[in-house]
C-alpha cells in the first residue's frame, strides 16, 4: 500500500476534481491518497468524484480554510 499526498491549496474548481482524478487514475487499488485543498467547492466536488470513481472516502476534516480529504483506491 502506497500513500501520495496531493498539496491542491489554492487552486480552484475544476481544478481540485481534476488534478484528484488523475492522481487516483495512476494508483492502485489498496493506495491511499490524501488530498489538501482550500476551494470551498471541493467539500461538495471531491465526495461526489470519489463516488463516481468507485473509490473509498476514508476521512474528510476542516482545519480552517484547509479541508483534507483520505480516500482509498479501490
Amino acid at each position: 500500500m502506497a500513500e501520495k499526498t496531493l498539496d491542491l491549496r489554492g487552486l480552484k474548481c475544476p481544478l481540485t476534481a481534476l488534478r484528484t482524478r488523475k492522481a487516483l487514475a495512476g494508483m492502485q487499488p489498496g493506495d491511499l491518497l490524501i488530498v489538501a485543498c482550500t476551494d470551498p467547492l471541493a467539500g461538495i466536488d471531491i465526495p461526489n468524484l470519489v463516488r463516481e470513481t468507485g473509490d473509498t472516502l476514508a476521512d474528510s476534516s476542516r482545519t480552517g480554510n484547509v479541508m483534507t480529504f483520505r480516500i482509498g483506491k479501490r
